[in-house]
């Protein structure tokens, strides 16, 4: 009864941040469970931007995130940054936005990895904001707020993200930006305002220059950059409602395009292309997003039955499964798996196919396969088997499970769905105190800073006192969002 009674505390406390099961949600604009797993932030980005602190929601996935690891380290390397580990997050929104709000993380939205048709157009991207980091521009700002005596405007400006290096703002942001730039006019703060747009299109055109820099320094071409800048250079002209935040929030002018154009085309590196297989796993990733976030119906119009590209099949083999039919169409990953049988991240799909259907015991071999494929050190991959293992509540299974969210964690310890996994695992177990402490770590990575105290306090009250263990649970009582 004690063991149950705790469990179910738990399991209540953590009831919204479930995933919903894909065969549960015929229709729904929102499928599937996890392109691997999503998890919503709030409080916890406060301490980094207000911007970012309203509910921005991110996706993880390890084929996608591997791809952007490609994409970024040798910017980042060239850039000076290769050894401060900076992780690309992916933004769950359909705009075209990237942003960086401190040095530590570069933001994407998943719109921008749509609608980007080649790499260099998402690289292109990641140097520009790469520029900005390495320009220091968002700690510049910060200063400006802290001895600016019109601090709680600019925070208010920060809020509704015109002035973060791309930040994208929760809402209608483009009636927002058009809303609060009139009464900012009418409150006499004009000279203010066009001081910080002044420094903020200097800053822009910095960060510009030195994302060619690094692309000519990795043998790139800059045409992708160019091409980002260009699409979007119209919008500048047009209502800001139909406005994307990525050009509120990285304005354009006649000039800084005309320089763009000019250094790029100066680039001895202005021709280079994607290498094929690079251009393969950008369209893979591309069909993926769209197979997990898009209706069936518009997965087909934009993969149609006539294409029978990998890309194409692994859409819809994806879209198929997601609207509701879960394995009846699991000959589509099969079919897959036969052309590349090497690739992971088909048979961990087949390995999710089977765990949203319930069927736990049958999920777990694929889901071997794609860890043992993908060298076995894969945070998110070591979750889900773990996942699937526990599912089946055979209790044999319980110590690999353990062992592989432990790794997970070590490998990735923001991955809430491993904590929450482990504080599972280790209830089970009858080691409730660590479960305890699992738990709140699992909430305190997603911003739930009070309920993280709640499982902390708890575990504090059972450890060891002085054990590493303890002083983990202290540090999220005693800890306080930054201001």
């Amino acid at each position: 009864m004690v063991q149950g009674h705790r469990e179910h505390n738990y399991r209540s406390s953590r009831a919204s941040h479930e995933l919903p099961r894909a065969h549960a949600r015929r229709g729904s604009r929102w499928r599937a469970a996890s392109i691997a797993a999503v998890y919503a932030v709030s409080t916890s980005l406060a301490a980094v931007s207000p911007a970012a602190a309203q509910g921005i929601s991110f996706i993880r996935d390890a084929e996608i995130e591997n791809l952007l690891k490609d994409y970024s380290r040798p910017i980042f390397k060239a850039a000076g940054l290769g050894a401060q580990n900076i992780t690309m997050r992916i933004v769950r929104h359909e705009s075209f936005n990237a942003f960086v709000v401190d040095g530590r993380h570069v933001y994407i939205n998943s719109g921008t990895l749509v609608q980007a048709k080649t790499p260099n157009e998402v690289i292109g991207v990641i140097a520009h904001e790469t520029g900005h980091i390495t320009g220091g521009h968002m700690a510049a700002l910060r200063g400006r707020i802290a001895r600016d005596k019109t601090k709680s405007l600019l925070i208010s400006i920060l809020g509704i993200g015109l002035l973060v290096g791309g930040a994208m703002s929760g809402g209608d942001t483009a009636r927002e930006v058009g809303s609060a730039g009139g009464g900012i006019m009418m409150g006499g703060n004009d000279i203010l305002m066009r001081s910080l747009l002044s420094e903020r299109r200097a800053q822009e055109s910095s960060a510009d220059q030195a994302g060619l820099r690094y692309l000519k320094a990795t043998h790139q071409s800059g045409l992708g950059m160019l091409q980002t800048f260009e699409n979007f250079a119209q919008q500048e002209y047009v209502s800001a409602t139909y406005q994307d935040p990525f050009i509120r929030s990285h304005p354009l002018s006649a000039e800084r395009l005309a320089r763009l154009r000019e250094n790029v085309a100066k680039s001895p590196y202005v021709n280079a292309k994607d290498p094929p297989q690079l251009q393969l796993r950008h369209d893979l990733m591309r069909a993926k997003i769209s197979g997990y976030l898009n209706r069936p119906r518009i997965v087909g119009n934009a993969y149609p039955r006539s294409d029978n590209s990998l890309p194409a099949r692994y859409a819809r083999a994806i879209a198929d499964n997601c609207s509701g039919k879960c394995t009846n169409a699991i000959g589509e990953v099969d079919a897959l798996i036969r052309e590349k049988p090497g690739n992971p991240y088909f048979w961990e799909l087949k390995g999710n196919l089977y765990y949203w259907s319930g069927k736990y015991t049958q999920s777990i071999g694929p889901l071997r396969k794609a860890l043992q494929l993908a060298g076995g050190a894969e945070a998110l991959m070591q979750a889900e088997l773990a996942q699937s293992l526990l599912a089946t509540e055979d209790s044999r299974k319980l110590n690999e499970a353990i062992a592989l969210l432990r790794r997970s964690i070590v490998l990735d310890e923001t991955y809430s769905t491993a904590h929450h996994q482990l504080a599972k695992a280790l209830y089970k177990k009858g080691l409730y105190p660590q479960a305890d402490l699992a738990a709140a770590q699992a909430h305190f990575v997603e911003g739930n800073i009070k309920q993280a105290q709640i499982f902390a306090k708890r575990a504090l009250a059972k450890l060891p006192r002085g054990s590493p263990e303890w002083i983990r649970a202290e540090d999220i009582i005693n800890y306080k969002a930054p201001t």
